[in-house]
């Protein structure tokens, strides 16, 4: 018999298909990748240690030759795989089929050297049928596949590694450059740019409640035209001025006279002067591929797309889906009938078009080989039947792709729009005219199953089906209810995870594949973070892009980068060659053309010439008194404010949304800065000056300044005394009483009158307590330091412990408007914390906890929510209890031990006395 090893990427996927592989088979895992280029000097081999080129990993002078070395986690489990090929006369490589996946295939090959016959097996699902035609069916490695995914990571090697020094040197260290995450970021900031240069305006309109003079429903409308001159709206004013497009096109209503309007109109009667009515059809959406599983996930879940990926992930290697790394949307004949036959079982023959639909991909370069997402197998298996068997996460998702694949076999959905339009006289000789829309959905067809989301929340509303009551010209109608509304334009909306894949995927920029990874590198190097789901740059992102932009444009300019996407899939059709395309992009074409300078060059050519101050500086505004500029300048610490070039300036919080920061925040910010270097007195007794100042944990008093020695190192004993603020204490009227109260604690207020020991008053990380030798115990509140005696200590320090006190409660913020949670701020270990009581979110270093809203809270918890889930962790799942380490039993076993040794040898010295 036989001895066959399979090789695949992760454990996960080896222990499902070998349970569809019979005897004579072994199935072993690669663990990912086994080798890639050196990431530090210690990688690097040591015969190549004195090549110029090896910290690279390239060798750009012949013919691009990378260098790859096993990765230092990966040795054993090379090790390992070669000692089982050693029992082995065949090896099947059955990696992904994709560029990734032929690449591990191939190096796999290079690594392992194996001496028996080796094929490659690929397929797009795990299940038995498909396991075992991969088996019969198999094939050589596709050296394009491989060659693209070569020439990928060579280019991003060659553009990180060259690119990276200089922002490391003219923006602050330890930043980073990549190929797309450069672009992507860049899109972020200029999202955030228009968001900075928006001007906001208020207009009014009036919205009414209206019913048939004859009837009893009542139906929502809203005042459109004024004399037959449309009034505006939010759309007829231009973002940079907040002023009207075109005055005389549109009427602008201000509050005062919208609520007059509305109060003319609050007795009319109205007379319908139109009704249009349209049917309309609605097409269901293509099955998933990777990016609109990304998106998809991201609003009906919120999911990110890395935890929507891993997800897909674990669903695909456990046989539940098709290969979750893909572009194209074809669904085989095989799913499609598995479509088919569960929507004639579940819905009904009238849901069942009579010809199959036949979906094409948008992408000129989508590899239509692969199948779109859908559930594995021959035929589907309901939510219903696999919901005990998965996790809550990989259950939702699942459902997700399934509803979505049957759903893209089902007929159109059928409906009914309206549009009534209502006019009514005002007072003045003018007449009003209102609108009224309904959607009726006459037959749901794909909607039964599914509908797909949207990024706008208005469109969203839109969609909703609203009735009605039918309704003819000339009928009478009547005013139920007429109100004002008042409405402010909106800037442009932040980019979120799932808006941001599609703006990506629709400019051709990275793959799908691709798109988790951008978007955790993004936000795990701090150019981006993130509030509540939108996607904020930082003032980081700002300079770094700037610098791009100004001297390295061609570098992120988005067409330059897709184009480098369509040569790379040119390279894996075989229509193009890897190492005349990356002597291209590196030296440069042969001309002289400045337009034609390649990497290599454009970098080399003079950066150190960069302005790093100019670039580095961005401006917000000007002084309202001075005229001197306010900037935020970017320095090797991170961000500050600056107006001019004053010696004074104050740091930038990093959870300040750039468009949030505006002129007169910083100015108040830069005022507070300067008041902390201007002491608000002088202690009597030592002369010494008090500060108030502001520290990651809120605000505190210091009493003198740090003492330093010749070489202007801290001495010993040179750190000031410090005292943090009591939470109904405030900066601004601190007073120098208050300051000297606070810095009076710890206080020695008498010895205990049983042991002798002194008993203290102080200040801690859970609140004010009360200390003398080894017994501590909780204070109420922080007013009883001031008043506690020596008998009420005695009193609270002989009452029993009750273990750690809860954090004391410092503000309310109100009610979690999706879990109904109360949450607060409470003053934890390190510092305030908002929590509704499962989840815990610090507070920002350096933010003033008195000045957050419920929205903020809300904010913190879910992205303290949402980097749990990346770590793998449920953010809703109860506390497990702490179990002790080997380390510790073992600890504990030998002092147990010791104890009984030492008490052995006490009893057998006293037995030999007595003898």
């Amino acid at each position: 018999m036989s001895n066959a090893l399979v090789i695949v990427e992760s454990p996960a996927k080896a222990k499902t298909i070998e349970q569809y592989l019979g005897p004579g088979f072994q199935v072993e895992s690669s663990i990912g990748h086994v080798r890639d280029l050196p990431q530090n000097a210690d990688d690097i081999p040591a015969r190549y240690k004195k090549e110029k080129w090896a910290r690279l990993g390239v060798n750009v002078d012949d013919s691009f030759k990378p260098l790859y070395v096993v990765n230092k986690d990966k040795k054993a489990q090379v090790k390992k795989l070669k000692k089982m090929l050693e029992d082995a006369d065949l090896l099947y490589l059955a990696t992904d089929e994709d560029r990734e996946g032929e690449a591990i295939a191939w190096h796999l090959v290079e690594v392992l050297k194996p001496k028996v016959p080796v094929k490659r097996m690929v397929f797009g699902e795990i299940t038995k049928t498909a396991i075992t035609r991969a088996v019969e069916k198999t094939r050589e490695i596709d050296s394009r596949l491989v060659n693209a995914q070569e020439a990928r990571r060579v280019l991003d090697r060659l553009y990180g590694y060259e690119l990276s020094p200089v922002l490391w040197k003219k923006v602050k260290p330890r930043l980073s450059a990549g190929r797309v995450q450069s672009v992507a970021t860049r899109l972020v900031v200029e999202r955030e740019r228009e968001r900075m240069r928006f001007k906001s305006s208020d207009y009014w309109d009036v919205e009414a409640k209206l019913r048939l003079a004859d009837g009893d429903q009542i139906f929502d409308s809203r005042l459109r035209e004024i004399d037959g001159k449309r009034l505006a709206t939010g759309r007829d004013f231009d973002d940079l001025t907040g002023k009207l497009k075109d005055e005389d096109a549109v009427v602008l209503l201000d509050e005062a006279g919208a609520k007059a309007i509305a109060e003319s109109l609050s007795s009319a009667t109205f007379r319908v002067a139109s009704v249009q009515e349209k049917p309309f059809t609605r097409k269901p959406s293509a099955p998933f591929i990777t990016s609109t599983l990304q998106q998809e996930a991201a609003r009906k879940l919120r999911f990110t797309a890395q935890r929507a990926m891993q997800v897909a992930q674990r669903l695909y290697e456990n046989g539940y889906i098709t290969y979750m790394r893909t572009d194209s949307t074809n669904l085989s004949t095989q799913a499609v009938d598995a479509a088919r036959d569960q929507i004639s079982q579940l819905y009904g023959a009238d849901y069942l078009p009579s010809e199959p639909r036949v979906y094409r991909g948008k992408s000129k370069n989508a590899q239509e080989a692969h199948e779109a997402i859908r559930p594995a197998g021959r035929a589907f298996r309901t939510p219903a039947e696999v919901k005990d068997a998965l996790d809550p996460d990989a259950f939702r998702l699942y459902e997700l792709i399934w509803k979505r694949t049957v759903a893209s076999q089902m007929t159109d959905a059928r409906g009914l729009n309206t549009r009534i339009r209502l006019d009514a006289p005002l007072g003045d000789g003018r007449t009003a005219r209102f609108a009224a829309s309904g959607t009726v959905i006459e037959f749901p067809g794909f909607m039964r199953a599914y509908i797909e989301g949207s990024d706008d929340r208005g469109q969203a509303l839109e969609d909703q089906d609203r009735l009605l009551p039918a309704m003819k010209e000339g009928d009478a109608v009547t005013s139920e209810e007429m109100a004002a509304a008042g409405h402010t334009t909106q800037p442009p909306a932040r980019f979120t995870e799932a808006s941001l894949v599609k703006e990506l995927e629709e400019r051709g920029i990275g793959r799908p594949s691709t798109y988790a990874t951008i978007l955790r590198t993004i936000q795990a190097r701090g150019y981006v973070f993130k509030k509540g789901s939108a996607l904020v740059p930082t003032w980081t992102a700002f300079a770094v892009t700037r610098l791009l932009e100004k001297h390295m444009g061609e570098l992120v300019d988005f067409s330059f980068t897709a184009r480098m996407e369509d040569d790379l899939d040119e390279i894996a059709r075989g229509e193009r060659e890897a190492e005349p395309w990356l002597r291209d992009f590196y030296f440069g074409d042969d001309d002289d053309s400045d337009d034609d300078l390649g990497l290599k060059e454009l970098i080399g050519s003079g950066w150190e010439d960069i302005d790093a101050r100019s670039v580095c500086s961005l401006p917000i505004g000007k002084h309202p008194e001075t005229g001197d500029e306010v900037v935020v300048r970017v320095g090797r610490y991170g961000p500050y404010l600056q107006v001019g070039d004053t010696d004074v300036r104050v740091t930038v919080r990093d959870d300040i949304p750039p468009d949030e920061l505006t002129v007169e925040d910083a100015l108040e910010m830069l005022r507070k800065a300067a008041m902390a270097d201007e002491p608000i007195g002088n202690d009597p007794g030592t002369g010494k000056p008090i500060y108030v100042k502001t520290g990651r944990y809120g605000d505190y008093v210091q009493l003198g300044d740090p003492e330093v020695d010749d070489k202007g190192k801290l001495k010993a004993d040179g750190k000031p005394k410090m005292a943090s603020l009591w939470p109904d204490m405030s900066r601004d009227t601190l007073t120098v009483e208050q300051a000297l109260m606070l810095l009076s604690f710890p206080k020695d207020i008498g010895p205990h009158p049983e042991t002798g020991e002194p008993i203290l008053v102080q200040d801690g990380p859970y609140g004010p307590y009360v200390k003398s030798g080894k017994e501590n115990r909780s204070l109420e509140n922080h007013a009883q330091m001031q008043t506690l005696t020596v008998e009420q200590a005695v009193t609270i320090l002989a009452q029993p412990k009750r273990g750690r006190r809860a954090a004391a409660v410092m503000k309310e913020l109100g009610e979690h408007p999706e879990t109904e949670l109360a949450l607060v701020v409470k003053n934890g270990r390190f510092g305030p914390y908002v929590t509704d009581g499962v989840v815990n979110a610090s507070v920002p270093k350096g933010r003033d906890f008195k000045t957050l809203t419920l929205q903020d809270g809300v904010d913190l918890i879910a992205a303290r929510e949402e980097k749990l889930r990346d770590q793998g962790k449920d953010p809703r799942a109860p506390a497990a209890k702490k179990k002790a380490t080997k380390k510790k039993v073992a600890k504990k076993k030998a002092a147990k031990k010791k104890a009984t040794k030492r008490k052995s040898a006490r009893k057998k010295t006293v037995t030999r006395k007595s003898a």
